[in-house]
């Protein structure tokens, strides 16, 4: 099996009844509830392969989710309950199940422009316009890699990247390393070079810490238990959680017992040194920024639909345009919402949607 497609179509050709723009968890889990509900739909995707976007992260990353929460629409994860995969095995498996349940995706295909275009909408890609009468945006929320402008005063012969183009410590050019992000990314990074290196982390606000296995029991096992992964974002206790992550491991005490030191947020630097909110300061050969990313919506051609930054709103993934969805942001509905385990959920939510809404008339010749 394989999960290309035949070119799209292109202007007077019949519109797809949905197209979806991303072939990760949230894409294909898409496709799925699409495919199941007999609708006619492609998945399109930048990248050049299936699973692309996790394969070209750090060599040793491991999901902080165990292996029987990270099923997808239709099939397990296959890994023994409470082992905790690695990138390779869950870009693998994201191919493996674009074959099984041949998802009409088509890679290398960038969307450029999205604009409302008669009954539907139309989608500008290297190979010609798709049009579809309705859409869902499966991009995610780890588009576009924050970091901070503070990074300019840096001096030149310090080696700096995000966390997003660090792949092992061999890597790195020799030296002191600043971690500067201390949520799960920047702690499982700067604890696999603690055994090599002199680190530091950079942590702004002190993120509360849970571990991975509470009792024996991974923690996820207790979020379902106790109700923490149906908290919905627009509840009193699900805007409080939505403002703060949280550390799931051992966490900064963990880095302090490996030798990492742990200081506070960067607030600049000069003369080849970097400054500390506590105005102490330190002197490093690399710097690596696990400051996150930002949801890049400015290639939908809709403003009106748009916040003050520029992203489009939505309730629980419906956006104000009819027949345009979004899927797979953190905190779409729930904690959960981008997890791939749990993703599913609002792919059935908005799969419904998508098949109980009447087709947009087209205007008036």
């Amino acid at each position: 099996m394989h999960t290309s497609v035949t070119p799209e179509p292109r202007n007077g050709a019949a519109p797809l009844d949905v197209l979806v723009i991303g072939a990760g968890q949230a894409g294909l889990a898409m496709g799925y509830e699409l495919a199941q509900r007999r609708l006619s739909f492609k998945i399109v995707d930048a990248a050049p392969e299936i699973g692309h976007s996790w394969r070209k992260r750090w060599d040793s990353l491991k999901l902080f989710t165990a292996a029987q929460y990270n099923h997808l629409p239709g099939k397990r994860f296959p890994a023994p309950v409470d082992t905790y995969p690695g990138k390779d095995e869950v870009a693998d498996f994201l191919r493996d199940y674009a074959a099984e349940f041949e998802l009409p995706v088509r890679l290398n295909t960038e969307v450029t422009g999205l604009a409302p275009n008669g009954a539907g909408y139309v989608a500008d890609t290297p190979s010609g316009e798709v049009r579809a009468q309705q859409v869902v945006v499966a991009t995610g929320p780890f588009q576009v890699p924050f970091i901070p402008g503070l990074a300019s005063e840096l001096d030149p012969r310090v080696h700096h990247l995000h966390s997003v183009e660090y792949r092992d410590p061999e890597a790195l050019p020799e030296g002191r390393v600043l971690v500067v992000g201390g949520a799960n990314t920047g702690c499982q990074i700067a604890l696999e070079l603690s055994e090599v290196r002199e680190v530091d982390i950079a942590v702004g606000d002190r993120l509360p810490t849970v571990s991975q296995r509470p009792m024996r029991r991974d923690v996820w096992w207790w979020g379902e238990k106790l109700g923490i992964t149906r908290v919905t974002v627009d509840s009193r206790l699900g805007r409080r959680m939505s403002e703060r992550d949280v550390v799931i491991g051992g966490g900064h005490k963990e880095l302090r017992r490996h030798g990492v030191t742990v200081r506070p947020r960067v607030t600049g630097a000069t003369n080849g040194s970097v400054r500390f909110a506590d105005a102490s300061d330190g002197e490093y050969e690399v710097v690596i920024w696990a400051t996150g990313f930002q949801v890049d919506h400015s290639w939908i051609d809709m403003p009106d639909i748009k916040d003050a930054k520029g992203r489009v709103t939505h309730n629980r993934g419906v956006t104000r345009s009819p027949g345009l969805y979004l899927l797979g942001l953190s905190w779409q509905y729930r904690r959960t919402s981008a997890l791939l385990g749990w993703v599913a959920e609002d792919a059935r939510h908005l799969a419904e949607q998508i098949a109980s809404t009447e087709p947009i008339p087209a205007p008036p010749a």
